[in-house]
């Protein structure tokens, strides 16, 4: 591709990729969906090559008359993407048509799967290539999405530079064979990486002279006194899903945890982790004492909202936005004086640190672009993604357009408008945000602290940050490591026997329904399921993580 007086030209090729059936790529078969020239390669088949042309920085908006297809989803209270004013108003800073094509909500990964299999790809697609059998490294070699590494080298000076300044990043968002696969969404700062923890009645513990806990004891005493002298039915209720669960609110009190971790370089799987039964002991016990939600197994997020603001439930886990953002006016309409209070994720001994807690690493994986190999134009794409990694397009992702959702202060500070944040049209700052911003969510840009900031209206709230962020997760929580392709299939095939074996240890034990020392049991039929092979495959992914 070649650029001549400052316009893209088209360049089409003839497709000679033959796609495999969707039965195919579940299998993890070693067949590519290619034409086989570029199994295990870095480089694009010849039957669509896009060979990078002449480098140099790009004037925007760029000047072309191809339209690039777009394949992401998204949800909003539009009809569809192409109708969000931010995607209108983006396709004009680029100077880059899209064609928006969307899966139905919750469907992303299937609709995904069918696509693939068809071979009909577009030239862009948002999308978590963990989630794809074998890995990112895996979608490259079978000729789904380019290895761009020299497109970015070429057409990509902003996030170039980014990288060049951030090494760290740099190693996060390769694979282990040093292929860069997506434009990726990264939080620009350790604030907007926790959002996360235990959050409590704050009205309730001063009404009974009680202390914020710190401890598995503390928190014991309270919800007593929430049960005995609030009336508490339920008075700690929380989603007790995988997801609450990994991220170590309790079961980092003993040392374990619900999914991976590392001790000094070394992969733990906390459920074999001795604590993990001592957490299960403990749980099954306030249960028993009708401190735990009766119906913990089957909380979903409407059953723990009329919880807490029935006055049910005293103490649960979740986010700042929507949960204490969201939870304080509802308390409030009835009790003016209710108030909620984040709490430090809990410990064992007063003074020491959780080990665990939730933090999102800098680069998350989902939202994030990559450039298929059926793209048309790969210079445009490429270049297309690269502003949002510029100065207008860090300012234009963050906070959207000058005058309409920000205006800036005196001390030039992008400060959001009420259209987001007291939208007239009754839409909450969350809803109206994802009309004309994409802080709130992600994609090929870098996230920006003062988003968060804003969006965080209530003291209490960040407040709840400051103490989120007081563990030592970021010692224990494994990276994005990258197992082979080999190796991921063999991994999935035994962690989906390992992870129903272990959710229906948690709750049978939990709930009363097998004894505590059933856990021992347990134990050896996960190793007889293959968890030691696990284990080793994801030591082996670490230590090439560590090695990059």
């Amino acid at each position: 591709m070649k650029v001549k007086r400052g316009k893209f030209t088209i360049r089409y090729t003839a497709s000679a990729i033959a796609m495999m059936m969707l039965v195919v790529i579940l299998s993890a078969c070693s067949g590519s969906a290619g034409n086989g020239t570029n199994k295990g390669t870095s480089q694009p088949s010849p039957a669509n090559s896009n060979n990078p042309g002449p480098a140099g920085e790009a004037s925007y908006p760029l000047q072309t008359t191809d339209t690039l297809t777009y394949w992401a989803e998204y949800n909003s209270s539009m009809s569809s993407i192409g109708e969000v004013p931010f995607f209108q108003e983006w396709q004009k800073r680029t100077g880059v048509p899209l064609r928006f094509i969307s899966p139905p909500s919750g469907q992303a990964t299937d609709s995904l799967n069918i696509m693939l299999a068809s071979g009909d790809l577009p030239d862009l697609i948002e999308y978590d290539w963990f989630n794809f059998p074998g890995g990112p490294e895996k979608a490259i070699a079978d000729g789904y999405i380019l290895r761009l590494n020299d497109y970015i080298d070429q057409f990509a000076p902003n996030l170039k530079k980014y990288l060049a300044e951030h090494p760290e990043v740099d190693k996060m968002i390769k694979t282990d064979n040093g292929s860069y696969y997506t434009f990726p969404f990264l939080r620009g700062d350790p604030m907007l990486q926790v959002y996360q923890g235990p959050i409590i009645r704050q009205d309730w513990l001063t009404e009974l002279g009680l202390d914020v806990p710190e401890t598995i004891a503390e928190w014991h005493d309270m919800l007593k006194a929430f049960k005995e002298k609030k009336g508490a039915e339920a008075p700690l209720s929380y989603m007790f899903s995988p997801e609450f669960l990994n991220n170590g609110a309790f079961i980092g009190a003993f040392g374990a945890s619900r999914t991976w971790f590392q001790q000094d370089g070394v992969v733990k799987y906390g459920p074999m982790e001795p604590g993990y039964k001592e957490f299960l002991s403990t749980f099954r016990q306030w249960r028993t004492e009708g401190l735990l939600d009766k119906n913990i197994a089957n909380v979903d997020g409407k059953a723990l909202d009329a919880n807490i603001t029935n006055n049910l439930t005293g103490a649960s886990v979740l986010n700042s936005g929507n949960g204490i953002g969201k939870w304080t006016p509802l308390l409030q309409e009835k009790n003016p004086n209710a108030k909620l209070v984040g709490a430090p994720y809990p410990v064992l001994n007063k003074g020491d640190v959780a080990m665990l807690g939730q933090k999102d690493p800098i680069y998350t994986t989902g939202t994030n672009v990559a450039i298929t190999s059926k793209a048309k134009n790969v210079e445009l794409a490429v270049r297309m993604l690269d502003w949002g990694y510029s100065e207008e397009g860090h300012m234009y992702f963050n906070f959207g357009q000058e005058g309409v959702s920000y205006t800036l202060d005196s001390s030039n500070q992008p400060i959001y408008t009420d259209l987001l944040l007291k939208n007239s049209e009754g839409l909450s700052p969350s809803q109206a945000m994802t009309l004309y911003i994409r802080a709130n969510y992600g994609g090929p840009f870098v996230q920006d602290k003062r988003y968060i900031t804003q969006y965080l209206a209530l003291p209490e709230q960040k407040n709840a940050l400051e103490q989120w962020t007081k563990t030592n997760v970021s010692d224990h929580k494994l990276p994005q490591i990258t197992p082979t392709p080999e190796e991921a299939s063999e991994l999935a095939q035994i962690m989906n026997d390992v992870n129903t074996l272990v959710d229906e240890m948690t709750l049978k034990i939990i709930l009363g329904n097998e004894p505590v020392d059933a856990y021992d049991s347990y134990m050896d039929k996960l190793k007889s399921l293959g968890i030691e092979r696990v284990i080793e495959i994801q030591q082996a992914a670490l230590d090439r993580y560590n090695s990059r």
